[in-house]
């Protein structure tokens, strides 16, 4: 039986509490983008689909990637980490994958998440 030191249960609850911070931000900047009438239709988890779930379009996403410029600043490139996936890989992209793909571009940085500037 494997059993965690208290220094990696404190590690994975940062990491849990990082990405549900990050999870808030987009959910944020989705309904920025898309308008608040998402919430209404649809939860949104880290296992919406941006096209099935949320039907988030193209020039949504566009806008989508000027506001993660405007909260992250460079560190998160979006268009750059879509012109990176196949095309079946965006069209099934995940919140979830959008989070973890800013949460790597971060790495250890602790400021400007959840609406710390």
């Amino acid at each position: 039986m494997t059993t965690q030191t208290a220094e990696s249960r404190a590690e994975t609850a940062g990491s849990s509490a990082r990405a549900d911070a990050i999870l808030a931000d987009v959910v944020g900047l989705l309904v920025e983008v898309v308008g608040d009438e998402i919430l209404v239709a649809t939860s949104i988890g880290r296992d919406s689909a941006f096209n099935e779930d949320l039907a988030v379009e193209s020039i949504e996403f566009v806008a989508l990637a000027e506001k993660l410029e405007q909260r992250y600043g460079t560190r998160v490139d979006f268009m750059a980490f879509l012109s990176e996936l196949e095309m079946d890989e965006i069209l099934t992209m995940t919140v979830g994958t959008l989070v973890d793909h800013i949460a790597a571009c971060l790495g250890n940085e602790p400021d400007r998440i959840s609406g710390e500037v």
